[in-house]
């Protein structure tokens, strides 16, 4: 077995990158920190570093000893705090998710740490798929995405859905197909999922989101429906980010003859323990789905 004491050294040292700053982080000397190193790769039976004078580079076996055990220190570090400090209602929680989601489940989480001062949420709106890889790299402690995870790293269960809806400006009641190409498409992070669900289902027309122009792109959910309610596209957008915009009466969502909704899933670490507070969060959650 893998001596811990002497992965941990290795590990912070590969995200320093310098002996004397590792050393000073893990209030040690750079002699203890380099006998720490030569140890785990005797104990390995390979080189983890190429030393160039005061500098170095990972091998390929350095490289692979990193990735796998900077998550297995992690790893051990949450279930030791489990197991000392697993309130439902203290402690930090680290969510992401798409802002669609977000615009929903962020305010009820507030609502939550209101009750329960101790308890800290950091919240961050990103795609589906950096909202994977985060969870997957232990960057999140908790994912909501509104499509299924691919990565084996990452274990998920749909919890609910969200209407998929179409949105143009005002004077359209119900637009064509060519319509929405005179429009052109104002696009987002997950558009090309959105408009793949909702308007292949409801226009002949439609192949791929290529066909229509592009007229803008906003990352920030609460802003992608300002370039449609000044006319400048049409877009379509998940119903929890429609029902936020401050501004409905400048724009006109439309109901189509097949009605689309994306599944909403919950997602974690396929090999980190699931913490009171985490299950508490999705108590929270999934009451307001």
């Amino acid at each position: 077995m893998i001596n811990p004491t002497w992965l941990h050294t290795f590990c912070t040292l590969v995200e320093v990158n310098h002996f004397t700053q590792t050393a000073e982080r893990l209030y040690m000397t750079q002699s203890g920190v380099s006998q720490h190193i030569k140890k785990l790769e005797q104990q390995v039976n390979c080189a983890l570093l190429e030393r160039h004078g005061k500098q170095f580079t990972l091998t390929a076996q350095g490289q692979g000893l990193y990735q796998k055990g900077s998550q297995l220190l992690k790893e051990w570090q949450f279930l030791e705090q489990q197991l000392h400090d697993d309130s439902p209602y203290s402690g930090n929680i680290k969510i992401q998710s798409p802002g669609s989601c977000g615009l929903k489940f962020y305010n009820q989480l507030l609502d939550l740490q209101g009750q329960h001062k101790a308890l800290t949420i950091d919240y961050r709106f990103a795609p589906n798929e950096s909202v994977e890889q985060a969870v997957a790299n232990h960057n999140a402690d908790i994912g909501f995405l509104t499509q299924a995870p691919t990565l084996s790293e990452v274990t998920s269960h749909k919890i609910g859905q969200d209407a998929l809806l179409l949105i143009t400006p005002t004077g359209y009641q119900t637009p064509s197909w060519q319509n929405l190409c005179e429009l052109g498409f104002i696009a987002h992070p997950d558009a090309k999922h959105h408009a793949q669900l909702l308007l292949s289902e409801n226009y002949a027309e439609f192949e791929h989101l290529d066909q229509i122009k592009r007229s803008g792109f906003s990352n920030q959910i609460n802003l992608i429906l300002e370039p449609v309610s000044l006319g400048l596209g049409f877009t379509v957008l998940p119903a929890h980010a429609v029902s936020a915009f401050s501004k409905p009466q400048l724009i006109n969502v439309h109901p189509l003859q097949h009605p689309i909704s994306e599944s909403i899933y919950v997602c974690y670490h396929r090999n980190r323990p699931l913490a009171k507070r985490m299950s508490k969060v999705l108590e929270v959650i999934k009451a307001g789905l």
